[in-house]
């Protein structure tokens, strides 16, 4: 006689009786000093009908209180959180994971068998880190690149929000600030994220928010290789004050040889450069949209050589201003007919230019002690006259070069051409 699921019901061999609920970071909140009640036996888990512990806590301020809703069986063997169902690793829905790691679920859906399965699942599991994940999930243990492209690295603490006033939405909410819930607009009921289920969740199946993933990977960007092929470097961003050039170095080496590393601190970036323009393509396919270090999600594009950005920079130079409206234009040419037209290249094929004339750079005047000035009383030739020079003593007055040959100064003699006197 085959044994009634009313006999299994009351057999509390195989009850879950924990001391911490499985979560993840993102239902666990933000806050580190947290308060959980703990239920034992409190409820049945939605998939396997057995009853197990239940915790109830609050994630945060001006947040909604969240429980578990599976077993501990249960959340192992699909690696998910035991509130909202998400992968622990990725934080997925369970259809994406399945599907990148192509992992077949042979859990089965009858709760005859479904039951007998989670029992023998259970005896496995029991000398196994309760850490790690039990069944096909952590038999995979292959990386994907669908995973590193969409997998969520940091809490989305908005999921924690309450639910929407159902008065507020009718108009008779009369609370206020102090209403708990949310005064928001709801979803569409046309929407399919707006149709939900844990089973489908947990069995990855019809799932619409892993459909929507699932279209966002597909539309995501490709990093297409430039058509200069001695371009090599590659752009890190995103790296915060962590991450340091060795580590960038550790583990960007399994690509290809690294020529040089640049860290640019103020902008946190870095500039990798690879030896072979091969090393850089495979860098940049294995790396683009999935490189997670330090817990932060790098960007990748390719560098530009820098030939390429001094050609660019001189191309700019060169571009032509537009002219400044309200200045006056430039000026006009002279005439060919103009002579001395030293601008004038065209005035007349194979002659020069005629020269202008340089004057003659002025004589400077000469010193001479009165002494030696000569007298035209004692000129013999009217030669002798012409050969004192002009710019001795213009006509009426002296030449003063020094004040001890000013006349009325310093007791000089009166009269020009007298003797000094003597002592």
């Amino acid at each position: 006689m085959a044994m009634s699921k009313t006999t299994n019901t009351y057999n509390r061999q195989n009850w879950e009786d924990a001391e911490f609920p499985i979560l993840c970071q993102t239902c666990l909140g933000d806050n580190p000093y947290i308060r959980m009640t703990k239920e034992k036996y409190g409820k049945e888990c939605k998939i396997c009908v057995r009853p197990f512990t239940v915790f109830r806590w609050c994630p945060g301020a001006r947040m909604r209180f969240k429980k578990t809703e599976l077993c501990q069986t249960c959340s192992r063997l699909k690696n998910v959180c035991q509130t909202c169902l998400l992968d622990l690793e990725y934080g997925l829905p369970i259809q994406v994971r399945d599907a990148a790691l192509k992992i077949k679920d042979d859990l089965p859906r009858s709760e005859v068998n479904k039951e007998y399965y989670v029992q023998n699942i259970d005896k496995e599991i029991s000398n196994i880190d309760p850490t790690t994940p039990a069944g096909a999930v952590g038999k995979s243990i292959a990386a994907s690149d669908l995973l590193m492209k969409l997998a969520r690295t940091s809490p989305y603490y908005k999921r924690n929000r309450p639910h929407i006033c159902s008065f507020w939405v009718k108009g008779e909410c009369r609370r206020g600030e102090e209403c708990p819930y949310r005064h928001e607009k709801p979803t569409d009921p046309d929407d399919p994220l707006a149709d939900q289920n844990i089973k489908d969740r947990y069995y990855g199946v019809n799932d619409p928010v892993a459909d929507k993933l699932m279209r966002r990977a597909a539309a995501m960007p490709k990093l297409e290789p430039p058509e200069d092929k001695s371009i090599t470097t590659l752009y890190i961003g995103n790296l915060g004050d962590v991450l340091t050039e060795k580590q960038l170095r550790d583990h960007f080496y399994q690509y290809g040889e690294i020529r040089t590393v640049t860290m640019v601190p103020r902008q946190q970036c870095a500039f990798i450069q690879y030896t072979s323009r091969d090393d850089a393509e495979d860098a940049a396919e294995r790396t683009f949209n999935k490189i997670i270090l330090g817990g932060r999600r790098l960007t990748i594009k390719w560098g530009r050589s820098q030939g390429r950005q001094a050609i660019s920079a001189v191309e700019t130079s060169r571009e032509i201003l537009e002219p400044v409206p309200g200045l006056p234009g430039a000026l006009p040419p002279p005439p060919e007919n103009i002579g001395n037209n030293f601008f004038n290249l065209q005035s007349t094929s194979g002659m020069m230019p005629p020269m202008m004339a340089i004057p003659p750079p002025p004589v400077a005047p000469q010193f001479m002690f009165p002494s030696q000035i000569p007298s035209p009383a004692s000129a013999t030739s009217a030669a002798a006259v012409a050969a004192v020079p002009s710019q001795i003593f213009p006509p009426g007055t002296a030449p003063i070069h020094y004040p001890s040959q000013d006349p009325s100064r310093m007791g000089a003699s009166q009269g020009i051409g007298k003797p000094w006197p003597e002592d």
